[in-house]
């Protein structure tokens, strides 16, 4: 019997590409990252299964093209890159890989918010250019402490709840917001308190976004939002970069209608060296590292090998959205 037809939009790493190859005939894209959308309509006609990646943008038109599609798995926690209306409605599976990336997204969303309130980062920068050329003093060069900082954050899933969990050690008071409170023997666990989401913006020190990109979330964080949070606040995102104004954000950093910000995601990406974002000195930048560790890698490997091997043979993935 023939062998089904799998295609990958970028390589993942050889044991799971060497599990995949022992199943099916395998085909993995070379060249430009993200595939180009003509060369990806052409691959998918012909496959039954298309491992992707958070950067490629799975519409309408391209599933509508897959005749034989059956699963698709993405390497990530998100899946608003993909239609996954569309994929229901064409009995195509969707598996994604949340859980697993829990502790790493919530230890750098942590890591974000330490850096930009004790000025790592920009100490970096100065060091490097050679502009530490005397020992500070009492008044110059000081950051924030994190102890009794109200921490708000937006969103209070898996990564959410878990980085509630490591501000508790640093002493922080911890407000959330969703779109219906959690039980309160979990918010007593968690040592939080759910705020409307007018309260959360009013009285965070640091709000850190956890929520997924949606029509409701697009471009939520805007001027509106930044003239209501305190002059000394602090903006943290690991989720989506859409959900950020970034053109209210630079005039906000630039006017210091906020004191900062920790951005480890963007509306495009890759960001340019040339983006407005990279002149101030009030803003941490991480490439998208969120799930960058070595360990979770590898678990999102074997997850988004497993979803599509379950789904590419009828069953519903380990995660899966909608069908």
């Amino acid at each position: 019997m023939e062998k089904k037809r799998i295609f990958l939009t970028r390589r993942l790493h050889d044991f799971a590409l060497k599990e995949l190859k022992e199943k099916y005939h395998v085909e993995v894209h070379s060249g430009k990252i993200p595939i180009p959308k003509s060369k990806l309509r052409s691959k998918i006609k012909d496959i039954d299964g298309l491992i992707c990646f958070p950067y490629d943008r799975i519409d309408s038109e391209l599933i509508e093209t897959a005749k034989n599609l059956k699963v698709i798995s993405t390497y990530s926690v998100g899946f608003d890159h993909i239609d996954t209306r569309c994929a229901k409605k064409n009995k195509i599976r969707v598996g994604y890989t949340p859980e697993v990336l829990t502790d790493a997204t919530a230890d750098l969303a942590f890591s974000l918010m330490t850096d930009i309130l004790r000025r790592v980062s920009e100490g970096d920068r100065i060091i490097r250019s050679g502009r530490w050329t005397v020992i500070y003093g009492a008044y110059d060069y000081v950051g924030w402490d994190l102890q009794g900082k109200t921490l708000g954050i937006f969103g209070l899933g898996r990564i959410g709840s878990t980085l509630a969990k490591r501000a508790n050690a640093f002493d922080m008071k911890i407000i959330y917001h969703n779109r219906k409170p959690i039980p309160k023997s979990m918010e007593k666990k968690l040592n939080v308190r759910y705020a409307t989401f007018d309260k959360l913006i009013s009285n965070s020190d640091i709000i850190s976004i956890h929520v997924p990109h949606t029509e409701h979330t697009d471009k939520l964080f805007d001027k509106k939002i930044f003239a209501k949070m305190k002059r000394t606040a602090f903006l943290v995102n690991t989720a989506r970069g859409k959900i950020i104004n970034e053109k209210d954000l630079v005039e906000a950093l630039k006017k210091k209608t906020i004191a900062g910000a920790a951005l480890d995601v963007f509306e495009k990406e890759p960001i340019d060296k040339n983006h407005p974002l990279t002149k101030l000195q009030n803003v941490v930048l991480a490439p998208h590292i969120g799930s960058s560790t070595e360990e979770t890698r590898t678990k999102m490997a074997q997850l988004t090998v497993k979803n599509l091997n379950l789904g590419i043979n009828g069953k519903k993935p380990i995660y899966s959205v909608g069908y």
